[in-house]
């Protein structure tokens, strides 16, 4: 059973303004949105061109001159949320920043740009928060599935869901932008490559469309800014009403490719900025018509910003959708829950009372939680080096609601809870979340070593004190003595904490 931590953080006010920014691989969007009796009303709302994908050289590295229009267009929605406290925004990045070799090299000044903290999200976790913005905007009806489609700049998600919930999502690497430089170099159009671009976008799509097809879906929506180009082509050449359709999308496929270049593509309601990536756009979207059977897919208002909001609404309440993964990882990966109540409930018993020396606050509590919970979730593996096996299962597997970044802190709290610290062990965190994580791992480390054997025995004292990075434990003197492999223990751990920067006295008697 989690347990809890007094808030540090205020309660939820009408009028409190909350800020998401969608870091695309093609746009930068930007919405915020004020909180007015138990809802969430968008009061502004910004949008950039930015084409990042453009920049990628395939190597993971980003040219100079996409970098440079990223921060630019961060730099600008920066002004706008300069006075929302850093707790109601959250920025995350996605398909781009995910295949560059240094990410850190562009987030760093990102952030700088910003004024806030910026996250990366999977492909998977990418999808969730799509599903999430579009059943919110446009609420499904009661029991029925549905299927929405988004087609990004860089990757292409798939979710079929029910209510509020996801119940399959996929992420693949086609997207607009990268389609187009992948299938049509130098921009030249033809039926020949066309075909044989269907062909190798729908071999990728067979891979998951049989499993959708067996679900089935009552409708099927598509967002992003591809879907709502495509539908307002097929409006102006008067094949529909906006919607995109099974006989609509071959005509208009048709009319693009009688330009034999992309710079020549002539489509009614095509605006400018879309043209250089329509190509890429169509291609994709006819692939998943083909593979999935579509017949009709309707054009949603809303994308992964508006589901950004309302997971953070989740997140700051009792919808936390990490606490229900926190919980299936515990059950698949068959944890023993009342030892890891016991550590989380230690843990939390040193957390309170170091949280306001150490600058720990509510997030900090929830990971260290949630650490303690998965500590041994290495044990499905093998017990020789579980904790390795455990770090290497949270920083690699698809955790709903956790970004990437979360996901390497929990993974660094697991790898150095027990045995030596390896130099190695934070290298993936950011540098702003480094002193707090291995601050969390030396509290996580005294949990698990008190608790070593697995007694049902509470600890009757436990006071511990802080100086900087000095920690002193204090602990029952006629406890510590009817346990002597727990006291070597403790009396050789200043050594192995070390490791995180941290001066532990191990205890006073």
């Amino acid at each position: 059973m989690p347990f809890a931590v007094a808030s540090i953080s205020p309660p939820l006010q009408d009028g409190d303004q909350f800020a998401a920014v969608d870091i695309g691989s093609n746009s930068f969007h930007m919405v915020v949105a004020r909180y007015t009796l138990g809802q969430l009303r968008v009061v502004d709302r910004l949008r950039e061109t930015v084409r990042m994908a453009d920049g990628l050289d395939g190597k993971g590295g980003l040219s100079a001159e996409a970098r440079q229009r990223g921060l630019e267009c961060l730099a600008r929605f920066g002004q706008r949320i300069r006075d929302i406290p850093s707790l109601r925004v959250r920025a995350l990045a996605t398909n781009t920043v995910r295949q560059l070799s240094s990410p850190q090299n562009f987030l760093v000044p990102a952030e700088t740009a910003l004024g806030h903290a910026i996250e990366v999200v999977s492909g998977r976790e990418e999808a969730r928060l799509i599903y999430l913005g579009v059943a919110h905007a446009q609420p499904p009806k009661p029991g029925q599935l549905r299927l929405v489609i988004d087609i990004g700049g860089g990757s292409t998600e798939f979710i079929i869901g029910r209510g509020f919930e996801h119940i399959e999502r996929e992420s693949l690497q086609v997207g607009c932008i990268a389609s187009t430089r992948r299938f049509f170099p130098g921009g030249k159009l033809s039926k020949k490559r066309w075909k044989d671009a269907l062909t190798e976008i729908g071999t990728e799509f067979q891979q998951f469309a049989g499993l959708y097809r067996a679900l089935g879906w009552h409708e099927a929506l598509g967002s992003s800014g591809t879907h709502k180009a495509i539908g307002d082509i097929c409006a102006a050449m008067k094949l529909t009403k906006g919607a995109i359709t099974a006989e609509a999308l071959p005509q208009l496929r048709d009319r693009l490719l009688m330009a034999d270049h992309i710079d020549r593509i002539d489509l009614p309601g095509l605006s400018s900025d879309r043209r250089p990536i329509i190509a890429g756009g169509v291609l994709v979207l006819e692939a998943a018509f083909e593979a999935l059977g579509l017949q009709r897919l309707i054009v949603s208002k809303a994308a992964m910003r508006e589901g950004i909001l309302y997971d953070m609404l989740g997140r700051g309440g009792d919808n936390d959708p990490r606490e229900a993964s926190v919980a299936a990882l515990t059950r698949r990966y068959g944890i023993d829950e009342i030892q890891a109540a016991r550590v989380e409930g230690t843990a939390m018993r040193l957390f309170e009372q170091v949280a306001e020396s150490w600058a720990l606050d509510d997030d900090d509590a929830r990971q260290l939680g949630w650490a303690a919970r998965l500590h041994e979730i290495g044990l499905a593996v093998a017990h020789s080096q579980y904790h390795v096996h455990g770090a290497y299962l949270l920083e690699h597997s698809d955790i709903a609601g956790f970004s990437r970044q979360e996901q390497q802190v929990l993974a660094a709290l697991v790898r150095t809870h027990r045995r030596g610290i390896p130099k190695s062990a934070f290298d993936p965190i950011p540098d702003r979340l480094m002193l707090s994580a291995r601050r969390k791992a030396a509290l996580l480390r005294l949990a698990v070593l008190l608790h070593r054997a697995h007694d049902a025995e509470p600890i009757p004292k436990l006071e511990l004190s802080v100086d900087g990075d000095k920690l002193g434990l204090v602990v029952s003197k006629h406890w510590i003595e009817a346990r002597p492999l727990l006291r070597t223990d403790l009396i050789g751990e200043p050594e192995d904490m070390a490791g995180l920067g941290v001066a532990f006295k191990p205890f006073v008697l």
